[in-house]
């Protein structure tokens, strides 16, 4: 058995999200069934935002609740926007709950129009009122570069934003390549460095796709040591500062390659593709899949074996 690898599944939340069309509770549930089925146990199943400020996750209470009672064994979140996202999530059941501060001074300002040290002074709250309750993670979004700042070359600021987030207790953070300017010396580099300063703690990666960089960046995270991996089925989201371009990287082409190089990731490919195609051809988004217009992809490149008679 190789290495195994935390595949985390966020399509529910950063795939949905950026849809022009409302998509039903019941055909987002049915979704994430395939995504169990596949063997995905690591989950991002919603956002617990104002509906007036993504429509779309105007479910997230029934999604949620429906989840949490017949997946109880799975570990499931839930994105939380500030303190009013975290007490609604605590309502329905939420055990964990993931709060986004941006690196950059710019993008948290053009983001969630809050300086970052409001931002910070909102978590700090979150986590005295509710982790007790839930595990508050953090998201750390453009930790490798910012639309408006361009791309980062030292790791000392983001060793020091972690540094105030782990001071208040949390102990599991997301380096987030939100606009897709990463690359893989970068992601060597800042996941070495995050691993050794913080070795208590659990990290995971979410690398776009914009420059079809997604695969590449997220396999250096994993040689360097990261805890767990972020995608979407389908690699289905959108990045608003590359027209025409998908901001995910697909789940299911993680899944091939992990599988290929005999990682454990504990997810049949040929389920998950057969998910993902499900989605592509119901769903109309942003997809940046590799394997989902390719016809009988196994993910097996081995002969078949001869056998004896």
């Amino acid at each position: 058995m190789g290495k195994k690898i935390e595949i985390v599944e966020v399509g529910p939340r950063d795939g949905f999200q950026n849809l022009k069309e409302y998509l039903p509770a019941e055909k987002k549930l049915e979704i994430i069934d395939s995504l169990v089925a596949s063997g995905v146990k690591h989950m991002q199943i919603t956002s617990f935002v104002h509906p007036k400020a993504i429509p779309q996750m105007r479910d997230a209470a029934q999604v949620a609740e429906t989840c949490l009672k017949k997946y109880p064994d799975l570990d499931l979140f839930a994105l939380i926007p500030n303190y009013k996202g975290a007490e609604n999530a605590r309502k329905v059941g939420m055990k964990k709950v993931t709060n986004v501060i941006s690196l950059s001074e710019s993008h948290n300002k053009a983001n969630i129009n809050r300086t970052r040290d409001e931002s910070f002074e909102g978590l700090e709250k979150i986590v005295k009122d509710f982790s007790k309750d839930m595990e508050v993670c953090l998201d750390v979004a453009t930790a490798f570069g910012c639309p408006f700042e361009g791309k980062f070359y030292d790791v000392e600021p983001l060793l020091a934003f972690l540094k105030r987030g782990h001071d208040m207790g949390i102990r599991s953070f997301t380096l987030c390549d939100t606009v897709g300017l990463a690359d893989p010396k970068q992601v060597r580099e800042f996941v070495k460095a995050s691993l050794e300063e913080f070795p208590d703690s659990h990290f995971e990666v979410h690398i776009h796709d914009t420059r079809g960089m997604g695969l590449v960046n997220t396999l250096a995270a994993v040689e360097a040591g990261i805890g767990g991996v972020q995608s979407t089925l389908g690699g289905l989201g959108g990045c608003p500062f590359a027209p025409g371009a998908s901001g995910n990287t697909a789940t299911e082409d993680l899944v091939l390659m992990f599988n290929e190089m005999g990682y454990d990731t504990g997810i049949d490919f040929a389920k998950i593709l057969a998910a993902a195609k499900k989605e592509h051809a119901e769903v109309e988004g942003n997809y940046s899949g590799h394997n989902i217009n390719i016809q009988n992809n196994t993910g097996c490149c081995t002969p078949p074996q001869q056998h004896n008679e």
